[in-house]
């Protein structure tokens, strides 16, 4: 079924014509030549990217022979999405929104993820609140903002006199044993002798422990092409295990590395049509009208600086597109690591 499926959409891109003017600012799409464009400044401010020829026997015509499609490999993914999406704040629910006149393309970006810090504190709090921390002696202590200072002052002067006394237990103590001078070896420079003297034998102890220091993570090949269909690039993933045995991943192991809103649903398996084996993809067919979106709301943003005096510019150029194309698509698979080292900020809203 996959294989008939990439044949038709083979089909249906041979049929379709190579876009020639530019629609960039207009319909958030690329030239073949706009493409080469951008994955050449996506090269030279990236260079875990590069350009990739391909098979001969799939190259497309619309395209440079050596410039076929991106790819940056070995891309480590730390952890599952599913590790994170209990913990994903929805900035509309937050805000009150999210109500049915929301745009639809919205809902591509991931608001935010909370960070592991953020998560541990919040389990912290939690813990804190479902349970009483217990003192020493077994006592409730009571919360921060329920103690008094006078009670406070109380406990301190109460744990000085304590610790008053301990320490003039331990003086008496002193005093019961002997000088540890006098038990001094006089042979301490011959046993010392005898330690060096020692073959030493390494330790499978701290062999073990220093590969259990080692972190074991997924890696990924990630890929662009250019959809001569949709007029967009099209990322696709390639998932190796991280027991060292480099595995592919199946199908179904890479949707964990994916938003389950997306998974097998915007994040399809699929043949790639320059490398072979399924890949996990990201379906190009809302990647248009996202963009156009996003470079309207950068160029505006970039007028409004200009107006106030503040700065700005004539906004996103073509260069900058496969920069925030990857921003925008890191918000479906936040797990997988991926250089695309702009700081592009980013909004979908209209």
């Amino acid at each position: 079924m996959p294989s008939l499926l990439s044949n038709l959409k083979s089909a249906r891109e041979w049929v379709t014509p190579t876009l020639k003017s530019s629609a960039f600012l207009t319909r958030g799409v690329l030239t073949p030549e706009e493409f080469v464009d951008a994955g050449d400044e996506l090269v030279f401010k990236c260079p875990t990217w590069t350009w990739e020829a391909g098979d001969p026997s799939k190259r497309k015509k619309h395209l440079p022979a050596d410039k076929q499609y991106l790819m940056t490999r070995n891309v480590p993914c730390t952890a599952r999405v599913s590790s994170l999406e209990n913990v994903v704040a929805v900035s509309n629910r937050e805000a009150g929104g999210g109500g049915d006149d929301d745009d639809d393309d919205g809902d591509w970006l991931v608001s935010h993820i909370l960070t592991a810090e953020e998560q541990r504190k919040r389990e912290e709090k939690a813990l804190e609140e479902e349970f009483d921390i217990l003192d020493g002696e077994g006592e409730v202590v009571e919360k921060l903002g329920q103690v008094s200072i006078s009670g406070e002052q109380g406990k301190s002067s109460e744990k000085k006199d304590a610790a008053g006394a301990t320490a003039a237990a331990d003086g008496e103590d002193d005093d019961e044993y002997a000088d540890m001078a006098d038990f001094e070896d006089d042979d301490v420079m011959a046993d010392e002798a005898a330690v060096t003297a020692a073959p030493s034998v390494p330790s499978t102890t701290d062999a073990a422990n220093e590969n259990e220091n080692i972190l074991k993570v997924r890696s990924y090949d990630i890929s662009i092409t250019y959809d001569k269909y949709y007029q967009t690039p099209r990322v696709w993933l390639m998932g190796y295990a991280d027991d060292g045995s480099n595995r592919p991943l199946t199908g179904d192991e890479m949707m964990q590395d994916v938003i389950s809103d997306y998974a097998h649903r915007t994040v399809t398996v699929e043949n790639h049509p320059h490398v072979s084996g399924p890949h996990a993809s990201i379906h190009p067919c809302q990647h248009g009208a996202v963009m156009k979106t996003i470079v309207k709301n950068l160029t505006r943003d970039s007028s409004e600086k200009e107006e106030d005096g503040s700065g700005g510019s004539d906004g996103p150029s073509v260069d900058m597109y496969i920069f925030i194309f990857l921003k925008f698509v890191s918000s479906m698979i936040p797990t997988i690591n991926y250089d695309f080292t702009m700081d592009v900020s980013a909004s979908t809203k209209k």
